[in-house]
């Protein structure tokens, strides 16, 4: 039996980066991984091989040349699965490289095999032939999640795909049916649909992407609809599956009926904790095996922590790695990041990229908080009309009051790059002034947020205008003019010239 300080549980970004942070400050550290390459979900199955995918489709359908030549190129008749998977190959490789060497420079002892509690304390590590018996003084729990797979879906990884065995894909089908309009099924839709695929995108739900603002999604929706020709149905569920020879026939609740070559389903997630035996940890689970965590990632057992994944919402790669290192800050006191940053940037690969961070315009109509916005549009922008990219939009939502930034929201090309650049100012609590004092590279997409700011103190300096002329028109006819309160005609602070150009 070999005691460490820390134990994690998943080699997935949570569970690597929770173990660096731990070992970086001198803590002893054994990380076990079950399957045979580390990584996880993210490198393995999800985040990374779809990522890797969407630019194989951009490239191999000649999607992104359609916008700038503007001819119409089919995808390449010879096109294979081999083709279409290669990048994705290569890509994965060099991530497990990376992992490896991340860990070994930070002296973690790696074990392969299934881990089991055997007590609060003690893990079992099962390999093929052989188990190790380890205690820890912390244990941290990765594991991850996999495609939610109900008994309901004759799942045969052939016809019927999840969006792990999607990627095992035998040949590219002339039609494809995506069940699940979330992120993964969005995702897959437009990857799919921009290789010439036929793709009929269905959700239960009468909407799709219910975190996003809604202006986004429409812009998404639209381009989805005409661009990539995917046929949604939204609002109605899927009443049974059936294969006759190699056509799946879906019957939707409503009476209609959808065939298809290939069906993917991507309707949630399920928690991989269901092996770990954490009864005898005492650690409690909730539905599809999540695990309940306080502010620091504690469970309800105080030595054991969870992250990424495993915990549920937002289940972001990038959200996972902070989660995990903030928990073995506050498990070993280490006087060092004490929180996960209050705004979290989302990046959606759809085609066009979506990308949000903060408050959209109905999370402010709920909250009772006064704001303007402002739009800039990539068709008005020199290099979006040198990428063809005319369909793009970046729009910020502030508050009238101080012009302080409250959200930024981005669909089109670089979207998930561009976002950055607002979180940092949203990070030291900025307005929208700092896009119009700062200078950006010309020709760059990034150039839109000062047009965007120009934007929003126009419709700023527009709705004081007429709250002013409100207050004139109801002014009794006796009233000095000089008792009538006078509304700023512009934001305090900008000069004539920018007062113009943003009336402009």
């Amino acid at each position: 039996m070999r005691s460490y300080d820390l134990i994690v549980i998943g080699s997935g970004p949570a569970g690597e980066k929770g173990a660096a942070q731990a070992a970086y400050f001198g803590k002893s550290v054994a990380i076990i991984e079950r399957e045979l390459v580390p990584g996880g979900a993210c490198i393995n199955t999800g985040t990374v091989p779809s990522k890797t995918l969407r630019e194989s489709a951009l490239h191999l359908s000649g999607f992104k040349q359609r916008g700038v030549y503007g001819v119409d190129m089919s995808v390449r008749s010879n096109i294979t699965v081999g083709d279409f998977m290669h990048r994705k190959r290569e890509v994965v490789e060099k991530e497990w490289d990376l992992i490896e060497d991340n860990l070994r420079r930070h002296e973690v002892d790696y074990y392969r095999g299934t881990a089991h509690f055997a007590s609060p304390h003690e893990i079992i590590v099962h390999h093929s032939d052989a188990q190790t018996h380890l205690t820890g003084d912390i244990i941290l729990i990765a594991t991850g999640s996999r495609p939610y797979r109900p008994s309901h879906v004759p799942f045969d990884d052939v016809h019927i795909y999840d969006s792990d065995t999607v990627l095992n894909l035998d040949c590219i089908p002339n039609s494809m049916a995506v069940i699940g309009a979330g992120v993964i099924g969005c995702e897959y839709a437009s990857i799919f649909a921009a290789l010439g695929i036929e793709v009929t995108l269905i959700d239960g739900r009468t909407e799709l992407l219910g975190h996003v603002d809604r202006e986004i999604v429409d812009i998404l929706m639209r381009q989805m609809r005409s661009r990539l020709k995917v046929k949604t149905y939204l609002g109605h569920d899927v009443d049974s599956i059936n294969r006759e020879g190699n056509t799946i026939q879906l019957k939707l609740k409503n009476g209609r009926e959808v065939n298809a070559q290939k069906v993917l389903y991507a309707a949630g997630r399920q928690s991989n904790t269901d092996e770990l035996d954490l009864a005898k940890a005492g650690v409690a689970t909730g539905k599809r095996g999540l695990l309940v965590v306080n502010e620091h990632y504690q469970t309800n057992v105080p030595h054991i922590y969870a992250a990424g994944d495993v915990i549920g919402f937002p289940a972001l790669a990038s959200t996972s790695m902070e989660q995990a290192r903030v928990a073995m800050v506050h498990a070993f006191d280490l006087k060092y990041k004490t929180r996960v940053a209050p705004n979290l940037p989302f990046g959606i690969y759809t085609i066009p990229e979506l990308s949000t961070i903060g408050l959209s315009e109905e999370d402010c109509l709920k909250q009772g908080q006064d704001y303007e916005v402002g739009r800039a549009y990539y068709r008005n922008n020199a290099r979006g009309q040198i990428i063809g990219d005319t369909g793009g939009m970046v729009k910020l939502v502030f508050a009238t009051a101080d012009r302080k930034l409250l959200g930024v929201h981005i669909v089109g090309e670089n979207a998930a790059e561009l976002i950055h650049v607002g979180m940092m100012v949203m990070h030291v609590n900025g307005t929208i002034d700092a896009f119009i004092e700062c200078v950006f590279n010309y020709p760059t997409l990034g150039d839109a947020y000062k047009y965007a700011a120009y934007d929003g103190l126009g419709r700023l300096a527009n709705r004081q205008r007429h709250a002013h002329h409100e207050v004139m028109q109801a002014a009794p006819p006796t009233m000095p003019v000089d008792v009538i309160p006078v509304l700023a005609e512009a934001p305090q602070g900008l000069s004539h010239a920018e007062t113009q150009r943003a009336q402009r």
